[in-house]
């Protein structure tokens, strides 16, 4: 890896990161946190081929696709630094392994609830992959509305020299999920508190009837198509 504009472009973002850190401790620390970076970016790929994997099966087995869209995200070596800061924790790479679970994320949006359980049932049913925690948003949705099943998981990553176990959080949702979180996010940072206090009773009347349409469209699939 070539570290230098790695390095000068990652310092540009480091305007929030605090200490006392000498330069060139600083420099070794925006080093190890890049290369963490890749190994995650690395996990969420091992992640999303399983899960094409599956999707593809579905289409010449079933004819469908149970997944509509995969996307993915890992925080950058500066937001990670931050938020171990943030959290009062030793700034190093190992800290930010143990104490911050979502640093590598999947974003999975499926056509029915139904699928959502399938697709976690088959991806948690593969040898290479241990649940860490699961949050259940769908059966126990958010106070504001939020709903959406969580997951947790490690998966082997394997390298030149060894083979790291990294977590990988998972977030599976229908499309309307996901249309009403996307907005409800966009709304969040566009608002001051007052009016966003102001609109939380509405967002969260759109939620549950957003819900009831998923539930809606579930039974009529299962009635007319499901086999």
């Amino acid at each position: 890896m070539n570290i230098v504009p790695e390095y000068t472009k990652t310092l540009y973002l480091f305007e929030g990161v605090k200490g006392n850190l000498l330069p060139d401790d600083l420099t070794e620390k925006i080093r190890s946190f890049i290369t963490i970076e890749n190994l995650y970016l690395s996990a969420t790929r091992e992640i999303v081929t399983k899960l094409e994997n599956l999707n593809s099966e579905f289409k010449y087995t079933q004819e469908r696709n149970p997944i509509h869209n995969i996307s993915t995200r890992v925080k950058t070596p500066a937001s990670i630094m931050r938020k171990i800061q943030k959290r009062g924790h030793e700034l190093s790479v190992e800290a930010a392994q143990k104490f911050i679970a979502d640093i590598a994320g999947v974003r999975v949006i499926c056509s029915y609830i139904d699928d959502i359980y399938l697709i976690k049932d088959l991806l948690l049913s593969q040898d290479d992959i241990q649940l860490i925690r699961e949050s259940d948003y769908i059966k126990h949705p958010k106070a504001n509305g939020y709903r959406s099943l969580h997951l947790i998981v490690t998966i082997p990553v394997f390298q030149s020299s060894k083979t790291e176990l990294v977590n990988v959080e998972i977030q599976i949702r229908t499309i309307a999920m996901d249309f009403w979180a996307s907005l409800e996010h966009e709304l969040a940072y566009k608002l001051d508190d007052e009016k966003r206090v102001s609109v939380s009773s509405e967002l969260k009347a759109c939620a549950d009837e957003i819900a009831e349409i998923d539930t809606r469209m579930q039974n009529l699939y299962s009635k007319t198509i499901k086999r």
